[in-house]
């Protein structure tokens, strides 16, 4: 399982969550917590918004513990919404094309979990795609393939109903070819303005998900693990739920895939 963490708020530097704290994204990409397995060293990433609407973006295959670059960047870059991901890979070999964040456009997409038995759908699901998103795909994993899936359901329109379309399709689809499903999925997407995410799971075994007020009066943090050991200040988001840290706050909803039949 992976780990990563979200940032939306006045503006501060990328080092505040991703090197500074206790229990930073570095620290976990070596000793996580709350995770199946302690160390995620298959790569990383970053994407930050900061004056033009495209995302930057800069991910290396390399542990996280060890790239001095990174730390760098994190001390100098400071962006008012950013991402940020640490990968133990499931799906998809280590190289950089397969290291989260994900981009296209003003979007930018990480996540956490896996699609149960995902070769046996890949290929439905790419023939869903319009030409443009299929020639957008660069790596080999579930997560890339399914924020495209998104991207192609609309999710510049309806962010939660495109992802929420997403995930009953792969979910249809697992039934059709597998006769089951199992969908695990905490992620984070931005379109640069907001800050989404989501912790759902088919069997009710999400990965993690903690938020915090940081950054001003309606900024938040979202993250796999707390960055400390604060247990007051995180709140753990629930199953089942969709989460929109925007000018207001943050804003929590329920996130429910559409019924799917199941076999017989």
């Amino acid at each position: 399982m992976c780990r990563w963490a979200a940032y939306r708020g006045e503006p501060l530097y990328l080092e505040e969550l991703v090197s500074s704290p206790a229990h930073s994204l570095i620290e976990q990409s070596h000793c996580a917590t709350r995770a199946k397995t302690a160390t995620n060293g298959d790569g990383f990433g970053i994407a930050w918004y900061g004056e033009r609407p495209e995302p930057g973006r800069y991910r290396d295959i390399l542990p996280a513990w060890s790239d001095c670059n990174l730390k760098s960047l994190a001390r100098q870059i400071r962006s008012p919404l950013f991402l940020a991901h640490v990968r133990a890979a499931t799906n998809g070999g280590t190289r950089r094309d397969n290291c989260h964040p994900f981009v296209h456009g003003t979007w930018s997409f990480m996540h956490n979990g896996q699609i149960s038995g995902f070769e046996a759908i890949r290929r439905p699901m790419e023939a869903l795609l319009s030409d443009e998103l299929f020639h957008a795909r660069t790596g080999t994993t579930d997560s890339e393939l399914l924020f495209l899936l998104a991207l192609q359901f609309g999710m510049d329109a309806d962010p939660f109903g495109a992802m929420e379309k997403a995930i009953a399709t792969v979910e249809e689809l697992s039934h059709q070819k597998q006769g089951e499903a199992l969908v695990r999925f905490t992620a984070a997407f931005s379109d640069g303005k907001q800050l989404y995410a989501v912790r759902y799971a088919t069997d009710h075994k999400p990965p993690t998900l903690y938020a915090a007020p940081m950054g001003g009066r309606t900024g938040y943090c979202l993250v796999s693990e707390p960055l400390n050991d604060d247990v007051d200040t995180w709140v753990e988001i629930p199953d089942g739920s969709a989460v929109k840290v925007c000018a207001e706050g943050m804003q929590a909803s329920i996130f429910q895939p559409q019924s799917l039949p199941q076999a017989a």
